[in-house]
């Protein structure tokens, strides 16, 4: 597919300010520059962010109610419920919560629906359960803001609800005690993108403040509240940067020794936002994916260092399976899109029997990357619902454009660039021909994808002290990608496909430079250039450390022959 290269204008005498200001080499000055970051404190807040950078817990909405409700719950000694999500953002959440409140004072039970039977979000026999334990007051996190009819059911058996959410509000606001959700219509908070987690941290904030504690009452949590935000794919600015960046520094010390086993097994030997995207998430989300997300959390909240491995190879175990669920859902949807030409729609929407719907949102999204189109995979049970996920392109709101298909759909909830949602199978044919006329309308096929380059570089400009320089740009996520450079009229040395040819690797020649370079899951091309073709590269600089020895690498995004 091709891609267009968008290549930032530099402002030279910006850069040169920058490097002279502040004592910044070019590149950083170049890259801080393109991202508009230039005034002192904004670079300050961005390279060495404190913990005097968190906003005030009380400008959100509806803070202080929860704030005193939750004081009350402890003075009477209520019996209190968290009710969470399974991913690693509900996991997350849930252990911060439920371990700060118990330093405070109140025990609390927990409620993790499992994915599989229950699916996201609050439902009516999870509530009749935490209603005959006995409890007073519930605390959703990481979900309950679509729970209208939930909570008003949870009222009716005397259940008062505190909802913590991230998510979209529809137009009603759940009738709760305190609604606390950055995305209200009506919040006048500085920053609206904290992933789940990072609200319940606000929530101890809060509660910290009110009840004058020290501040390390709840900074002490930032390594988890750090592994959910990372997880979660909300944009790593502001706020969310601050929490990614001191908690990270936590995570390399952590003393939940749950949090340090899961690193150690995952293989990675140093602490970064890939260790948490690659490493940590998909272990705890393989727990939710495959209906075992206690363990998840146990693992977490344990400090037996016997349970703690047990459960480390449980998790591992959950991962494995599944990676193997989800190659055979790939290649059957796959076979499916292309029998039946769905390539050729505007959108994919892709629907098989029984698969297993703890997965299909990743396969979703490689669905997605694969035909850079919006995807909806649906699993249909015998029953004739189908409950699936879909995942979209850039420039194309899939939230919105599901609200135009109330109709056709039982329910649905996300945001713009996933969503989880359910269809009955008689509608659809229906619903797949009024989400086809929506993507037309929004010209999907005139959309193409965008590789935003830092700067063009020469290789005899590359050093290992500049490639180190760029880690202090990290945590790189979404909002703060890695950056990317083009290398223009490279002569290819060697080249070969790796793992069965699904990788290519190549070293590349300008002049007397040399330079490695790898391609991850383009391994195919190796069969479409020759030694000595001239080549551009787009890609991501870093440092490979095999045997011991570092080296330049060019991680590839995007190749083309040079003109």
């Amino acid at each position: 597919m091709n891609k267009k290269w968008q290549i930032y204008q530099t402002n030279e005498e910006q850069i040169e300010e920058l490097k002279s200001k502040y004592g910044l080499n070019e590149l950083l000055a170049t890259i801080l520059s393109n991202r508009n970051i230039t005034e002192e404190e904004q670079i300050r807040l961005f390279l060495n962010p404190t913990r005097k950078d968190f906003y005030d817990p009380y400008l959100i909405t509806d803070m202080e109610i929860a704030v005193e409700r939750i004081i009350k719950a402890i003075e009477n000694k209520e019996k209190v419920t968290i009710y969470g999500d399974y991913d690693v953002d509900g996991i997350t959440s849930i252990t911060v919560l439920k371990s700060f409140l118990k330093e405070i004072g109140l025990e609390t039970s927990v409620y993790i629906p499992n994915r599989l039977d229950e699916g996201y979000g609050l439902n009516k026999n999870a509530i009749d359960k935490i209603a005959k334990d006995g409890c007073n007051l519930m605390i959703t996190v990481d979900c309950g803001i679509s729970g209208i009819e939930e909570i008003e059911y949870a009222n009716s058996l005397g259940i008062e609800t505190i909802v913590t959410d991230h998510h979209e509000p529809g137009n009603e606001l759940p009738n709760a005690v305190a609604v606390i959700d950055n995305k209200r219509k009506d919040s006048k908070y500085p920053f609206r993108e904290l992933a789940g987690v990072g609200v319940v941290f606000k929530l101890t904030q809060g509660l910290a403040k009110r009840l004058n504690l020290k501040e390390e009452a709840y900074l002490k949590y930032l390594d988890i509240v750090c592994v959910g935000t990372i997880s979660d794919i909300v944009p790593l600015v502001d706020e969310n940067r601050v929490i990614a960046k001191l908690g990270l520094m936590l995570v390399k010390q952590t003393k939940n020794i749950g949090l340090r086993s899961i690193i150690n097994s995952s293989g990675y030997t140093k602490i970064d936002s890939n260790t948490i995207s690659f490493g940590v998430a998909p272990r705890i989300n393989a727990c939710g994916r495959m209906g075992k997300a206690k363990e998840a959390l146990d693992l977490l909240l344990s400090t037996d260092i016997q349970e703690v491995n047990e459960l480390t190879q449980k998790l591992n175990d959950h991962n494995k399976e599944r990676q193997e669920t989800e190659k055979a859902i790939f290649e059957n949807a796959v076979e499916k899109i292309e029998k039946e030409k769905l390539n050729e729609n505007k959108a994919i929407i892709v629907g098989g029997e029984n698969w297993h719907h703890g997965v299909i949102g990743i396969v979703s999204s490689k669905i997605t990357d694969m035909y850079f189109k919006p995807s909806i995979l649906l699993s249909f049970e015998e029953d004739g619902i189908g409950k699936g996920s879909g995942r979209s392109i850039p420039g194309f709101d899939l939230h919105e454009a599901l609200m135009q298909c109330l109709d056709t759909i039982e329910k649905f909830g996300g945001h713009s660039m996933a969503v989880g949602i359910t269809v009955k199978k008689e509608n659809l044919e229906e619903f797949t021909k009024e989400f086809e006329q929506i993507a037309t309308e929004n010209n999907i096929d005139k959309i193409i994808p965008i590789i935003n380059i830092d700067a063009k570089i020469n290789l005899n400009e590359i050093d290992k002290e500049m490639v180190e320089s760029i880690k202090q740009l990290e945590p790189f996520g979404e909002a703060n990608k890695m950056p990317i450079f083009a290398f223009k009229n490279l002569k290819i040395d060697s080249i070969r496909a790796l793992s069965g040819g699904k990788h290519l690797k190549l070293t590349l020649k300008n002049n007397n430079n040399i330079i490695n370079a790898i391609g991850f899951n383009i391994g195919h091309l190796a069969e479409e250039y020759l030694i000595g073709d001239k080549v551009d590269v787009a890609g991501v600089l870093e440092i490979n450390t095999f045997g011991g020895v570092d080296n330049l690498q060019i991680n590839i995004k995007d190749i083309m022959k040079s003109i």
